[in-house]
């Protein structure tokens, strides 16, 4: 089985949302489903369908999860030296060579990704352009756009 990579906060974010599933969502839903079955035949009463539907979810997710959870390779970026290097975890600071932008992105596991916190996965073209990379180097990454340059301003490790 191979590992997946995920940061100690994606991994912390995952625990912490199985944890609600179990001690939350789970007995609540329970509770759905014997208040609607109190409520007497099953086959038009739609509160019942609508609790075993969601008990299906929130049962499929869980499982979902404790399989990442136990598939993952969590990588505190904290605990490696700071090489300048672009590796799994690192957050880099990029400067687009044509339009003098600078961005930030952090790179992370697949499930962490999000765009909007300037969080990439790992799999991303630019992501995988940049992994092994240093600070002042120049890195072509091929997108739907184009090919776009970007020097590599900043390596942190946080």
């Amino acid at each position: 089985m191979t590992k997946i990579p995920m940061t100690v906060e994606g991994a912390t974010m995952l625990r912490e949302e199985l944890h609600r599933l179990k001690t939350v969502e789970r007995p609540r839903i329970i509770d759905a489903i014997a208040e609607a079955r109190a409520h007497g035949d099953l086959k038009e009463n739609a509160e019942y369908h609508a609790a075993r539907e969601q008990q299906s979810f929130v049962e499929g997710r869980i499982l979902e999860i404790e399989g990442k959870l136990s598939n993952a390779q969590v990588i505190d970026v904290k605990q490696i030296q700071n090489t300048n290097k672009v590796i799994f975890g690192t957050t880099v600071t990029l400067l687009n060579t044509s339009t003098e932008e600078k961005v930030t992105y952090k790179i992370v596991g697949d499930d962490e990704a999000d765009i909007k916190v300037h969080k990439i996965s790992i799999s991303a073209p630019i992501a995988r352009a940049l992994i092994g990379k240093s600070v002042e180097d120049i890195v072509e990454v091929t997108t739907p756009e184009g090919v776009t340059e970007y020097e590599i301003i900043a390596v942190t490790h946080s």
